[in-house]
């Protein structure tokens, strides 16, 4: 079993910044794709970012594109999701994904990723 661990949500003001970080401890962390989703209140779970296990090639959704970026430090086992200019419409539980690279065939498919966090809430009021 693979152990995510998230932290960094909160509270913050519109147009305000956010860094959210998810461990994963005692793994090969560099075979696992690292992907990022989110779910508001009463609707479906969405792709936000994710990174391939280099952080060469990232993916985003088009409503976080030029505000958020993600990036990973394979040496902390560890990847980020930094949110700027946040809008009350990203409120959501924030979770951290991951699946090995090489079942990976598409980064920005909930169904994709084998393990997932426990969830991180980020209210952003306006």
């Amino acid at each position: 079993q693979v152990q995510l661990v998230e932290s960094g949500g909160g509270v913050v003001q519109a147009g305000g910044s956010l860094r959210l970080s998810c461990a994963v401890p005692g793994r090969t962390f560099s075979n696992y794709v690292m992907g990022w989703f989110r779910q508001a209140p009463g609707k479906e779970r969405e792709f936000v970012a994710a990174i391939s296990r280099t952080g060469i090639t990232t993916y985003y959704a088009d409503s976080v594109k030029g505000r958020f970026s993600i990036s990973r430090d394979n040496a902390k086992n560890t990847v980020y999701l930094q949110m700027n200019s946040l809008k009350p419409e990203d409120t959501a539980v924030y979770y951290c994904a991951a699946t090995p690279s090489g079942r990976m065939v598409n980064p920005r498919v909930t169904n994709e990723y084998a393990y997932w966090g426990q969830g991180t809430q980020v209210t952003v009021s306006s």
